[in-house]
This record gives C-alpha cells, structure tokens and sequence, in this order.
C-alpha cells in the first residue's frame, strides 16, 4: 500500500481514531515498521523502490479436540499404578501374617519359660469376662477346673472318668459302668440288659422279677413262694450241726453221733449192755423253729426196723425212742427230717 497521498493530518485522524481498547495486531505493527523504513528510505534517496512484504508472525498452534483424551488416559493410567501397588502390599502384608502363624503354631517352648509359667500364678480377666477360643486346643498335662465346668456339645472321654460324685438330671445311656464302692438309687431303676453282680447283691426291700431268675447259689433268710417249687437238682439242707443228749435207753456204755442239720440228718445210735426201754437220744436243733415242727423218722437196715420207735419233737428239739428193749450191743441209725 503507497503512504505516499497520507499527510500529517491524516495520521494524526489515524491516531484519534485508536482508543485504549483497540487492538492492534502484530502483522499490522510489522507493516506500519516497514511503511516507515520505506518512507525514510525514499526521503534521504528520493527513489521510489518496490516495497517488499514481510513475512507475518506465525501464530500459536491450536489446542486439539483429543487432549482431554489424552489427560484422561494418563489418570487412568496413575490409578492403575496405584491398584496395582496396593494389591502388592495386602499380598505381602498376608504373608507375612500367614507366616507368622506359622511361627507361632510350631513355637517350641524352653524349659525356662516351662518352669517360669510352672511357678507363676496369672489371672486373666474376670468373673464377668468370657475367653472365647475358637480353635482346637491340646492340652497334654492336667486340668483343674476351680468352679463349675458346662459342656454344651457332646463330651467324649478316652479313658476312664474319674468323679467324686455325679448328679444326671435327664436320661443317661451307659455301655458299661463300674461301681467299685456303694451304689445308691435314690428313684426307681429299670435294667434292660443283663445285670452283673460280682459280689454280694443286697436288698432291703422286696424284689420282683417278671422273668427266671437264675444264680449259682442263692442264700435268703425267708423264703415265700405263691406257686410251685419246681426243682431240678437235689436238695441239699445246710447249716451247723445240732447237739444232742444222750438217753437211758442205749444201756451201759451206749453212744450216739449226728451228722446234717437242723432241717435233715442222720441219729447213729450204738447200744451198750443192759438196754431198756426209752429214748435213744435227744436233737438239739441249732436255731429254734417257729413253731413245732413236722419231723420224719426213717430207720436204716434190719436192726433198726426191728425196733420199735416213736418220736417226741418241740420247737427247739426232739427225741427218738422206744417202747421196747432194743438188743444190747448192736448198732443201728435212723433219717430225720424236720419242717415247719
């Protein structure tokens, strides 16, 4: 553009027309520059010469629509960075945890540290404080229990339990029970299985049995029978030998022995000379009878069926006899058996 036809007073219209807000853009600095360099040229050389344009700034690249594409991908990538660091350290804080367990499981104590828990005494906690274990625990010594022990799952002892003394307020099932001192019932007691007595078996009241009853020997002191005495084996009456009196009738030098009881026996009766008529001898019965009882006379052989007897019985003896002289120097025995 030729500034050639702009005079003083154009420029100075120029100047009142910018303000303090207008603009002036760098190319048009530029330009305005070599407008001046041009008119000072032509005034000292007075020769017009072609103006040269100049080349123009270049301007501040512009800001693409991706950038926030890209800041977004470096925060992503910031938080996956710390993901990553976090998950490594709970990994090795786990393991060190996990091992350390370990440690812990398979520490040995010293003898030391035995000997100084041994003699100590600790308390831990309170009365109103519970200790809640919530693994299996081993312990290979003994256990006190100062106050009372509940168990509220099964209990399983290996070996034998020992107890000073046992209360069960339900029902109880045992496989096997030894009861090495007194055992008392205090209610009724009911026995499925087969009962077991090694040593004596006392019972004060009375007893019942609905099925046999079957012992090797049995030994009461009164015995009621409301049916049938059934036996299948002998008889056998025991007790302590009775005493007896010798009478006038075996003569001089006569003696008698017995051999059984106060229930059954035998009178052997060995006369002397002289005999006579009466009793042979008297049976003194060991423990007297209720009242009198029924005694059976059997005499044994010849010579004693060929004398003539009788019998005379009260609660606490009797007497065998005769009525006739039984024969001198002769030896002879008789059966008794006496019964209520």
């Amino acid at each position: 553009m030729d500034n050639q036809g702009v005079g003083p007073k154009d420029e100075t219209q120029l100047e009142s027309l910018e303000g303090s807000n207008t603009v002036v853009e760098q190319s048009d600095l530029n330009k305005s520059a070599s407008e001046s360099a041009l008119d000072n040229t032509d005034s000292l050389n007075h020769v017009d010469e072609p103006v040269v344009p100049l080349t123009p700034q270049s301007k501040p690249p512009k800001k693409t629509r991706f950038s926030w594409f890209k800041r977004f991908n470096v925060y992503l990538t910031l938080f996956i960075l710390l993901l990553i660091v976090g998950i490594v350290v709970v990994v090795i804080a786990a393991t060190r945890s996990h091992n350390t367990i370990q440690k812990l499981a398979t520490t040995s104590l010293s003898q030391s540290t035995l000997d100084q828990i041994a003699n100590s005494d600790e308390t831990v906690g309170n009365s109103s404080q519970v200790l809640n274990v919530q693994s299996n625990a081993v312990f290979a010594g003994t256990i006190l229990v100062r106050g009372d022990l509940q168990v509220a799952g099964k209990l399983s002892v290996g070996s034998s339990l020992s107890l000073s003394g046992i209360t069960v307020s339900g029902n109880s099932a045992f496989q096997q029970v030894q009861v090495a001192q007194n055992l008392s019932v205090g209610g009724d007691e009911s026995l499925l299985g087969q009962l077991t007595v090694q040593k004596n078996l006392t019972v004060n009241g009375s007893g019942t049995f609905n099925g046999a009853l079957s012992a090797t020997q049995l030994t009461v002191s009164s015995l009621q029978l409301s049916g049938n005495l059934t036996l299948t084996h002998h008889v056998v009456p025991g007790g302590p030998i009775p005493t007896r009196t010798n009478g006038d009738a075996l003569g001089d030098g006569g003696t008698t022995s017995v051999n059984g009881s106060d229930t059954a026996g035998t009178l052997s009766v060995n006369t002397g000379s002289n005999p006579t008529a009466g009793c042979f001898a008297t049976i003194n019965f060991v423990s007297a009878f209720i009242s009198t009882p029924h005694v059976l006379i059997t005499p044994i052989g010849p010579a004693a069926a060929s004398v003539s007897y009788y019998v005379n019985r009260t609660t606490t003896n009797f007497s065998i006899c005769t009525n006739t002289v039984p024969p001198a120097s002769s030896s002879f025995a008789y059966d008794y058996w006496a019964v209520d």
